[in-house]
């Protein structure tokens, strides 16, 4: 009797905390939701995947800053450049304030964000797909550069 008792009180334990878990996690959803519809995120690059190489685990301080007007940028690069800048610095670096911004959900959860800066010279595209936990992974398409992928967290700014 007294096993049956604490098998009961021990599953009723686990679905109260599997619903808490759930609850959290919508609230945690509709959160980053908000923030990728409002524009107001940072993205934290914590690796860089170059097209060809193998993947470079980052520093902290490498970021990508999106509000509702501008984009600052500070990420690494590393590959192949088709053509030398002069004063480029060698990574990632712009700040752009005209760009346009595409949020899209995806059919089995998280979301893509595609960007394309009409003021950054050498920046083509920047594509987010997003996770509904917040882990996010960026696709920068270059005009003069092969193409590199980072691997970071969305974060609210």
């Amino acid at each position: 009797m007294r096993n049956s008792l604490i098998k009961s009180i021990l599953f009723l334990s686990l679905i109260v905390l599997s619903v808490t878990q759930l609850v959290a996690q919508e609230n945690n959803e509709a959160a980053l939701k908000s923030l990728l519809s409002t524009k107001t995120f940072v993205f934290k690059a914590q690796s860089a995947w170059p097209l060809q190489g193998t993947v470079v685990q980052l520093n902290p301080g490498f970021d990508m800053k999106i509000l509702i007007d501008s984009i600052n940028t500070y990420l690494p690069y590393f590959g192949r450049a088709y053509s030398a800048g002069y004063n480029t610095g060698g990574g990632i670096n712009f700040t752009s304030t005209k760009f346009e911004y595409k949020l899209k959900e995806k059919s089995k959860g998280g979301w893509e964000i595609v960007i394309k800066p009409a003021d950054a010279k050498d920046i083509h595209e920047l594509i987010y797909s997003v996770s509904t936990n917040g882990f996010a992974t960026l696709q920068v398409t270059s005009n003069n550069r092969q193409a590199i992928s980072f691997y970071g967290i969305i974060e609210k700014k």
